[in-house]
């Protein structure tokens, strides 16, 4: 379908060693989908891979990645990003010098180039998107994650997803480090960019609690570089039970 993020039969590896050993996954706008497993499993590896970074080699024979129809594979994460793919990170880098504002509307203008929006109302959108997060608006004139709080970075990312508004999020661990307050935040905010703006949102988690808030249409279980088995909460409920073993 073209408005849908779409992998099939996905083969990666790095250096050399296969990690990700046949994946399928089919994201439709507005949809959550959860994808857990233990430690080993290829999680990162697949972030890593469907965000463009050039250490993890897809096996392109027999595999597909589109969004909204347009192939994937020989673009840059840049290029990616213009086709409306947004990565949240496990663990955001610092950019010193840079300011959120100017990093927020830089990438607004790459992404939306027809759009002319002054600066003044693009700031009331960066304001906005910071009150979401529980941030002040004193973060806009700050360097992009420096001096951060572990739980600021986090809301950070969230921020710049509802300021971008993505057609598809990988959300890397977005919920790792976050007290119970920060994730109840967190997690009403990407809510609100899957309601507002009908981001597909592609959750990588190792803790079953987010979910109880962002409650995804499907959970995914990958295991040994393959997806196991898919469902809905029954199955998060399922391994907080018995573990990955009762799958």
């Amino acid at each position: 379908m073209n408005n849908s993020f779409v992998i099939k039969n996905l083969e990666s590896s790095v250096g050399g060693k296969e990690i990700l050993k046949g994946v399928s996954l089919e994201i439709m706008p507005s949809e959550i989908h959860a994808v857990m497993g233990p430690n080993g499993a290829g999680k990162t590896t697949l972030v890593m891979s469907l965000m463009g970074n050039p250490n993890y080699k897809f096996r392109i024979q027999n595999s597909e990645f589109r969004i909204n129809g347009e192939d994937m594979f020989n673009k840059t994460s840049e290029e990616r990003a213009k086709n409306g793919l947004f990565v949240a990170f496990q663990h955001p880098i610092e950019i010193q010098g840079v300011s959120v504002l100017a990093f927020l509307r830089t990438s607004y203008k790459a992404l939306y180039p027809q759009e002319k929006i002054p600066l003044s109302d693009f700031k009331k959108q960066v304001v906005e998107a910071l009150k979401m997060v529980n941030l002040d608006e004193g973060f806009m004139q700050r360097s992009i994650n420096e001096g951060f709080s572990g739980g600021e970075k986090k809301r950070m990312e969230i921020a710049q997803l509802l300021v971008l508004k993505p057609k598809f999020a990988i959300l890397d661990e977005i919920d790792s480090g976050l007290d119970i307050d920060s994730l109840r935040i967190v997690a009403k905010a990407i809510g609100g960019a899957v309601k507002k703006y009908k981001t597909g949102i592609l959750l990588i988690t190792h803790y079953q609690r987010i979910l109880y808030y962002l409650k995804p249409h499907y959970v995914h279980v990958l295991i040994d570089g393959k997806i196991k088995k898919s469902d809905g909460l029954s199955l998060v409920r399922k391994i907080e039970k018995g573990g990955y073993a009762a799958v």
